[in-house]
């Protein structure tokens, strides 16, 4: 009879093939994270519907909104903000620009934006205002209020309209920064 003897198999693990797959697994698990991050803070897109931005954006244009900008800081008198009015969720993005802090008083004396009694001066360019509306007595802001205006003056849905009114800062998505669509307008938001 033969003798057969079964030797113990021995497992052949190939470690650097085993550290080779975890490492690419954490490492594309850390860029998706980081991607996620940065579309989710920074690059949240918002369709500009209307002209009431113009010159600055116009119809039709692709912006980015960064929800972080706020994160740190509060909204400034100047910024262009993308809003959801009176928090409607199933809403588009209004995209305007703050005109109006917290707790100021926001009035119109011969045409010109009046802010405590001081007339603001603005940076960017704007049509005059025929149509006051709100405006027309002068609008005190609570503490989580802003006012916010188009730069085409004549052709905004805003802070003006009782639609939408004063802007609470909890309907604020973000600061618009940047411009994707192709264009004049391609570029950083001022």
């Amino acid at each position: 009879m033969a003798n057969l003897t079964f030797g113990k198999r021995r497992r052949h693990v190939n470690y650097d093939l085993l550290r080779e797959i975890i490492v690419w697994t954490v490492q594309i698990a850390i860029v998706c994270l980081l991607a996620f991050v940065c579309v989710y803070y920074f690059g949240q897109r918002a369709s500009m519907i209307g002209d009431s931005m113009k010159p600055e954006l116009k119809n039709g244009n692709i912006t980015l909104i960064s929800k972080a900008a706020y994160s740190m800081g509060t909204p400034k008198r100047g910024d262009v903000v993308a809003f959801k009015p009176n928090g409607n969720e199933s809403s588009h993005y209004y995209i305007k620009r703050i005109v109006g802090l917290p707790g100021e008083t926001i009035e119109v004396v011969d045409g010109k934006i009046v802010v405590n009694g001081r007339e603001i001066k603005e940076k960017y360019e704007t049509t005059e205002m025929e149509d006051l509306g709100l405006l027309a007595e002068p609008v005190k802001l609570k503490n989580n209020e802003y006012f916010v205006l188009g730069d085409d003056r004549q052709n905004s849905e805003d802070s003006r309209s009782a639609d939408i009114g004063a802007v609470k800062r909890s309907e604020i998505g973000g600061k618009v920064w940047f411009v994707v669509s192709p264009g004049t307008t391609f570029g950083f938001v001022r």
